[in-house]
């Protein structure tokens, strides 16, 4: 199990935009294959900080979804409302 988390700060006016976006794709997401968990996550001191936290089955099957259309189109429509460098982690429980 392979769980990724992407840090991604948003342009205050973009923060609905953003949240517009993943409602849209959420359960498309979760639904991906190799998808076991999605959610997303606000930053209590900078409101504008966001981050994903997902499950996956494994490397591939979450290479698989960045390289799908879904995740083309949800990340062409989202990166353009970054204030900052996304960052990402894949990491596993211990």
């Amino acid at each position: 199990m392979i769980i990724r988390i992407v840090k991604m700060g948003f342009v205050p006016d973009q923060i609905d935009a953003f949240l517009k976006i993943f409602e849209e794709n959420k359960y498309k997401i979760r639904n991906f294959e190799g998808c076991h968990y999605v959610e997303l996550l606000q930053d209590t001191q900078q409101p504008n900080q966001f981050f994903t936290y997902s499950h996956w089955e494994s490397e591939e099957h979450l290479n698989n979804y960045r390289n799908s259309s879904l995740f083309k189109s949800v990340w062409s429509n989202t990166k353009n409302k970054f204030n900052q460098k996304p960052e990402a982690w894949s990491v596993r429980k211990r």
